[in-house]
């Protein structure tokens, strides 16, 4: 009997004690996610940005536009039903 109170104890203590020692972790841990995710938002987005600047010239106006599709859908999408409303 005494040994299946010290497994419960055991037990109770471990779970209480990680559970106290993940509260202490978490900001730390969020706070590492957030400074690497926002390394990798600057290197990715950071050189796109100037390397667009660099190609072009300052003043220079571009426009791009997507050919125009002239295919039009005819796919039906469902049959229409007339309908008397009774009172």
């Amino acid at each position: 009997m005494m040994t299946f109170l010290k497994t419960i104890l055991i037990i109770l203590l471990v779970y209480f004690g990680l559970k106290f020692l993940i509260r202490l972790a978490t900001p730390y841990l969020m706070r590492y996610i957030s400074k690497k995710a926002g390394q990798q938002f600057e290197q990715f987005f950071g050189n796109n940005s100037n390397m667009n600047s660099q190609r072009e010239k300052e003043g220079s106006i571009t426009i791009d536009k997507n050919p125009a599709q002239n295919s039009q859908s005819s796919k039906k999408v469902g049959e229409y039903v007339e309908f008397e409303e009774v009172e």
